[in-house]
């Protein structure tokens, strides 16, 4: 056989022969070759008269060619070799544009998600690891036992402090004591901002690791000081020196002796504006305190040769020793839990640490790798679909001499740079929609750009993706065989399109169950929303009382926010009622067993309370100034009385302690003034005008809320020319309860959203490639007489199926996991049968929508023409 210059081009036939003479042309020449060969196949039928002279004399000329790459193996340039395979890489993406942006793009997407909940991740186990030796840090805890079971908490005695440093000191580094984040009022001339502070004991700046930026961290030593964070020393004296100045705390006179960097929001003192001596928190507390008022927290750094669980073993006994008989009955137990473990690891049942936050770390962990794994799907997809097509080169490539692993390293190196592209694309979009993200994750993230931790993760993130999303398709495509393929007589056969088959219906079956899981956290939510508080939070306003002047001469504040025209109501409490966390214990009353362990939820509160909240009158009567034994009278709830054993409560006497005794006078109904997922819980009202600390106002539906804060604002700065008028709506601090989950369900929600555009991106291009692939089958059957409807039914009813199989897998696998999700809850929602069938019809319809636009397309093209391809 002559080949002439038409069938074959002598500068090719001069580079064929130059590929067995030149060891360093090889790969060269082969991409020469392999690029040709390809154009010509995609331009015209698969064996014309043309290649098949070419690929009889390649066929001639193979075994030499397989013999002389076996034995210059080692020879290759290698740089050369990789810089073909991406350029090769490079031409076939930009010749398939389509198919190459619905993988990139949806690579891109998947790896925005893992970076992002990567990132939120790393904020969360980073926590507290802003302070050095964080690991050694802790609170005490400590736990007590009562009838209804063991309950945890922080709170202590302000004894427990130097107790532990006299008698166990060796065991620690520092102990502090200190009180509850608190807002107070810091005030120079006429400049007066509110911030929420501590009062902690000297040591404690050196403790927590405060980087000072002017003055010392031993400033607290000095009884009358404050330490400022930058922002707040800025807020009050612009860029003046702050140091040695004196502002007021409150009523108190400070001095500025120090100002330290910001916390980080990834921090358990985030918050805290500024720290004040613990001595100058002392002034103020009654001197009754004892072993039996938890009214504070002590922070704790054991000493290097300690560990926390020896530690909490010796101070195990601590507060037992010192109880009284009445408290000893409780049976408390100190512990430590370590500061690296309090924000992941909060939660206790019955004594026991049962996890925490740290739940959803491992639950969003796994939605990103799920979606990750979903964009990779997408990948092995569309590359195995066009297989046939690859084939054709992968079969040229053989007859030339190539190895099935030098295949698959070219493979590997596409996937590489389809990786790289779509890395750089995630990093460009985690950029833009990290400020929205952060907004609904309540975070401060920031990209770690200077991060050399950062880039190594993301080079081998994209590595780890090209392996993982071109191992299939390298495998498959390096095994087919060279004579088939070019013979013409290699069928990808229906079992070739089974993987494909499996992977969407994994794809789905995630989005889906994604889908499922949002809607119930979302509806667990609104369960809980709907369950009735027993009070009325509508234009309930909580006012904090600041100033002692307000406390003594409440009657007066009332009496004028009454006569404004704007108030329906006013009273006094402990503590707003959407926040009651003041505990006691040590109630006698008839029929009580001597043995119970008794606990009260307890709050002191004005006569006219029950009428600015509404609350529900069940027995008895309400608290009345016309009774003056009402002021040792109890109100409760009726899960008070149940606690109790009572059937008729009222006018039953109730001994407190040594003190009174109080008689009931009244049951309302169950108020929620917790968590609104727990069971209500035991609560005693009583009067007490002394110890109060908001007022609770009730404000006429007659009057603009605007109209009325500003008549109310005019009374307390009358009574209060100190401290600025601050105020909350009720509903707002309730709605408050709701935003951990509400977040939660917002995140998990975006990332179905993302996790179903993903599977749709890659159906999209499935679809694309069938319609493509049927173009010949859709104009006979056009010709024929099939109508767009019967095209558009036969060519996505295979979409359709795999999307009912997803349904079926995914609804079982939902339930499973978002019914032990639930168990965390006391009141709780069901799952409803509605919600599987919404979701998957939800799919269902996003599927037909997705294939539907490829579908009708190719049922619409005119069959002349797709008649003619060939």
């Amino acid at each position: 056989m002559n080949p002439d210059s038409d069938n074959f081009p002598p500068q090719l036939a001069q580079r064929f022969l130059l590929f067995f003479l030149r060891e360093d042309l090889a790969e060269e020449v082969l991409g020469d070759l392999e690029e040709k060969f390809y154009a010509r196949m995609e331009e015209g039928s698969v064996f014309n008269a043309k290649l098949n002279y070419w690929y009889q004399v390649m066929h001639y000329l193979r075994p030499f060619a397989i013999r002389n790459f076996k034995s210059s193996t080692f020879n290759l340039n290698h740089y050369a070799m990789y810089k073909s395979y991406f350029k090769i890489g490079w031409r076939n993406l930009a010749k398939h544009k389509g198919y190459s942006f619905i993988n990139i793009g949806g690579l891109a997407v998947g790896m925005m998600v893992a970076m992002l909940i990567g990132l939120w991740i790393y904020d969360e186990l980073s926590f507290n690891q802003y302070h050095q030796n964080y690991d050694r840090l802790a609170w005490v805890m400590q736990n007590q036992m009562f009838d209804d079971g063991i309950q945890t908490w922080g709170w202590q005695a302000m004894q427990l402090g130097p107790e532990l440093r006299t008698n166990y000191g060796a065991y620690f580094e520092h102990v502090i004591t200190a009180s509850f984040p608190q807002d107070r009022t810091l005030q120079i001339g006429e400049k007066a901002l509110t911030r929420t502070g501590i009062f902690m004991e000297p040591t404690a700046p050196e403790m927590l690791s405060l980087r000072m930026l002017s003055g010392t961290p031993q400033g607290l030593v000095e009884p009358n000081s404050v330490l400022l964070t930058e922002s707040t020393a800025r807020a009050i004296f612009n860029n003046q020196d702050p140091i040695d100045k004196v502002l007021k705390l409150g009523e108190q006179e400070v001095k500025v002796t120090g100002v330290y960097e910001d916390l980080p929001n990834n921090s358990s003192f985030a918050d805290v504006a500024f720290i004040a001596p613990w001595e100058l928190h002392v002034k103020t507390l009654p001197d009754w305190l004892d072993w039996g008022n938890s009214w504070f927290q002590t922070i704790v750094q054991i000493a290097d040769h300690a560990e926390m669980e020896q530690v909490s073993a010796a101070i195990k006994e601590v507060k037992m020793k010192h109880c009284d008989e009445g408290d000893a009955k409780f049976k408390p137990e100190l512990f430590l839990q370590p500061l690296s473990k309090t924000y992941l690891y909060s939660e206790f049942e019955q004594g026991v640490n049962v996890g925490g936050r740290i739940q959803y770390v491992w639950l969003f962990g796994i939605v990103g790798a799920f979606v990750l794994l979903l964009a990779c799907i997408n990948f092995m997809n569309l590359s195995t679909a066009r297989s046939e097509k690859r084939a054709r080169e992968i079969g040229i490539r053989k007859a030339v001499g190539s190895l099935r692993s030098q295949l698959i390293h070219q493979f590997f190196t596409e996937s590489v740079l389809i990786a790289g592209l779509a890395f750089v694309g995630a990093l460009i979009l985690v950029q833009l929609i990290l400020q929205p993200f952060n907004e609904v994750a309540d975070k401060e993230i920031n990209m770690l750009w200077l991060s050399p931790t950062f880039w190594l993760f993301g080079v081998s993130f994209v590595l780890l993706t090209a392996v993982l999303a071109g191992s299939y398709p390298a495998l498959y495509l390096s095994s087919l065989r060279a004579v088939s393929v070019l013979k013409g007589t290699f069928r990808a056969g229906r079992m070739a399109t089974l993987p494909r088959r499996v992977l969407v219906v994994v794809q789905f079956t995630v989005s889906i169950s994604l889908i499922v899981g949002t809607i119930v956290v979302f509806q667990q939510i609104q369960f809980v929303k709907n369950r009735p508080i027993g009070y009325n939070l509508n234009r309930l306003l909580t006012i904090p009382l600041k100033n002692d002047q307000i406390n003594q001469r409440f009657e007066t504040f009332r009496n004028e926010l009454l006569q404004t025209g704007a108030v329906e109501e006013v009273a006094k409490s402990e503590s707003s009622l959407t926040s009651t966390d003041v505990s006691n214990s040590g109630f006698d009353w008839k029929g009580k067993d001597p043995g119970m362990k008794d606990g009260f939820v307890t709050m002191r509160v004005s006569h006219e309370f029950g009428k600015t909240v509404d609350w529900e009158i069940v027995e008895g009567r309400d608290f009345s100034r016309d009774f003056v034994t009402d002021s040792v009278g109890f109100i409760i709830n009726e899960a008070a009385a149940a606690y109790m054993g009572l059937d008729n409560p009222v006018g039953e006497q109730v001994k407190w302690g040594e003190g009174a005794v109080y008689t009931i006078i009244g049951v309302v109904n169950d108020m929620i003034t917790h968590s609104p997922y727990d069971p209500v819980r035991q609560m005693i009202f009583f009067i007490d005008y002394k110890r109060s600390e908001v007022a609770n106002v009730k404000l006429k539906p007659s009057v603009s809320i605007p109209e009325a804060l500003a008549k109310i604002e005019t009374v307390y700065q009358k009574h209060d020319p100190v401290n600025p008028f601050e105020y909350y709506f009720a509903d707002e601090q309730y709605a408050e309860k709701f935003r951990a989950e509400e977040r939660i369900g917002k995140l998990a929600g975006f990332f179905a959203i993302l996790a179903i555009f993903i599977s749709c991106l890659g159906l999209f291009g499935l679809a694309s490639y069938v319609a493509e692939q049927r173009t010949k089958e859709i104009g006979i059957r056009k010709v024929l007489g099939a109508s767009v409807g019967q095209l558009w039914q036969l060519l996505s009813k295979d979409f359709v199926l795999l999307v009912l199989i997803s349904c079926l897998i995914a609804a079982p696998l939902a339930y499973y996991f978002l019914h032990g999700w639930l168990q965390n809850y006391e009141y709780r929602t069901d799952i409803s049968w509605w919600i599987f069938v919404l979701a998957g019809l939800g799919a269902l319809g996003i599927t037909l929508l997705t294939v539907s636009f490829q579908t009708i397309k190719a049922a619409l093209s005119n069959p002349v023409k797709s008649l003619r391809s060939e």
